[in-house]
């Protein structure tokens, strides 16, 4: 009788579960910004969404990405490590497998899978998966996104260009060449993801739905409304050094960082803001208020997604992540790039970035930048609110994850089946590990996390990490207790050589199992990019 017993509430708890509302999931990325821009990660920026989204849900204190645009696209939406998705440098193409330029057949998107299991599928904003040029090798759109599972899409193809006629923008297959005069691709984003969700819960509120939302901000050119910079202009004359202080003390106060961590140094190659004249510091001033300003009208975007979802009664049932795709950019020189000169910074008429040393403060506490595998490169805020499914409420996680976790997440919550084959071609198996059991503070289960872009390269294992850098340093290994160092001031090579040559054995077998090796001869490139 007890056995008995005990098998009809074991089947009763099946079938509850398989009766229970599936969520909606909102998956949120943020382009080239640092670890502590947000407000809810130490900043200053005024981002009261987000900051609404990490108080009644969880904030992620060691997550990762790929340290670059469109390598953490592919793994974010495939669950592999992105040379097994084909995307392992840019989108420039290879015939190495690992080098590809575009998301291959040997992998499914999350929209893919999610479609699969019944889920409607949406995105608006940047794309970044297929090769240059807005096309394929053949001129086809086969790795568009309504070609990669999306019911429906508004952004960009390609990486990067103006917010105020913004190059590749499509909606659906369709090329969009004309542009209001009002026209802001933040604002435009934001507004695209509500029409598609709010015509969709009217239509078929019952269909759950995967909504898929890389904005373009901040990434470069320095493009932003003038309502929006006017909050920030003469708030950044204190220097990025002051900033950095400010923002760390915040992260300590807040839980974020380790008291144990002491904050990275001034990058070596950038000035102490007391060493320029008051015209640069006028100039630098304007070019970070403007940053922030992208960051802030990124906010209110999602926030016009939130409140469509409060109108339909959906935010309590609808799984939202927001996440970064890399750390600060610096690829731009000490203060910035200005590529149309005489224009005015934040308008049209100018194409401009704000430097690598804003950078270094965006990066806080962190050392380097986007491109590099040091957590300034790698480190990136997590969000998860999901009142359905998350208890605790305004709560740290410090599991280290990496984005290959979304796609393991996300057909985790969703009940769908990851699969082996999909349209006749054999599927990679998932890298990822869903982040559900740390939704209750639970650790994940893995033997390392993996990293390798433009020559750098890590592994992390447990505490420990190896890592090397071919643009600040000589390339050679570096080790780190990242419990009692995350911002890498001690090199532990030298003492612990016998756990830095375990790390290395660790790498070398997932580069070699990963597509990592072997890489793109430059011959083969020049022969590639001349067809």
């Amino acid at each position: 009788m007890k056995r008995l017993f005990a098998l009809l509430i074991l089947l009763a708890v099946t079938v509850a579960a398989k009766d229970a509302v599936r969520p909606n999931i909102i998956l949120v990325m943020a382009d080239d910004m640092g670890f502590s821009d947000i407000g809810c990660y130490g900043g200053e920026i005024q981002t009261p969404n987000l900051d609404k989204l990490a108080a009644n849900g969880l904030r992620y204190t060691q997550f990762y990405n790929t340290a670059r645009c469109c390598p953490t696209r592919a793994s974010l939406m495939t669950g592999l490590y992105a040379h097994q998705a084909g995307v392992g440098a840019m989108t420039n193409p290879t015939s190495t497998p690992g080098y590809v330029g575009h998301i291959t057949k040997e992998c499914v998107t999350i929209a893919e899978v999610l479609k699969g299991a019944g889920y409607a599928t949406f995105m608006t904003g940047k794309w970044h998966l297929t090769e240059n040029k807005n096309k394929l090798a053949g001129g086809s759109k086969e790795n568009w996104p309504r070609q990669r599972g999306f019911d429906r899409f508004f952004g960009t193809i390609a990486g990067a260009g103006s917010f105020y006629t913004p190059n590749t923008l499509t909606l659906g297959n369709d090329p969009i060449t004309e542009f209001p005069k009002n026209f802001y691709y933040t604002t435009e984003i934001g507004k695209y993801a509500a029409k598609f969700i709010g015509e969709h819960l009217v239509e078929k509120k019952e269909q759950p739905f995967f909504l898929y939302v890389p904005f373009t901000s901040p990434h470069w050119p320095l493009h932003a409304l003038e309502k929006d910079i006017e909050k920030y202009r003469g708030k950044y004359l204190k220097g990025w050094d002051n900033l950095r202080v400010e923002r760390h003390a915040r992260q300590l106060e807040m839980g974020i960082v380790d008291q144990r961590w002491p904050i990275s140094g001034r990058h070596n190659k950038a000035p102490a803001w007391s060493s320029l004249n008051e015209s640069k510091k006028k100039e630098m001033d304007e070019r970070m208020a403007v940053y922030a300003a992208m960051i802030d009208s990124m906010d209110q975007s999602i926030g016009r997604i939130l409140v469509t979802l409060d109108e339909h009664g959906q935010r309590d049932n609808t799984l939202v992540l927001f996440l970064a795709d890399n750390g600060g950019c610096d690829e731009s020189g000490l203060f910035g790039f200005e590529r149309k000169k005489g224009g005015k910074i934040g308008t049209d008429s100018s194409f401009a970035s704000y430097g690598l040393c804003w950078a270094n403060a965006s990066n806080t506490p962190f050392q380097f930048f986007k491109k590099d595998n040091h957590e300034g490169g790698i480190a990136s805020p997590l969000i998860v609110h999901w009142p359905d499914g998350i208890e605790e409420k305004d709560k740290l996680r410090h599991q280290p994850g990496h984005v290959i976790d979304v796609m393991a997440t996300c057909v985790d919550v969703s009940r769908a089946n990851y699969p082996k084959k999909f349209k006749n071609h054999v599927i990679k198996p998932l890298e990822g590990r869903s982040l559900v059991s740390t939704f209750t503070d639970e650790p994940l289960d893995r033997a390392g996390i993996y990293w390798e872009h433009v020559g750098n390269r890590a592994v992390r294992s447990g505490d420990w990490k190896l890592v090397a850098n071919t643009r600040f340093r000589k390339q050679e290994w570096e080790l780190y207790n990242l419990k009692t160092d995350r911002t890498e001031r001690v090199n532990l090579i030298n003492q612990r050589a016998d756990k830095a040559q375990e790390l290395k054995a660790m790498w070398e077998a997932w580069a070699k199992r990963a597509n990592v090796l072997p890489k793109p001869s430059n011959k083969s490139k020049k022969n590639k990019n001349k067809k």
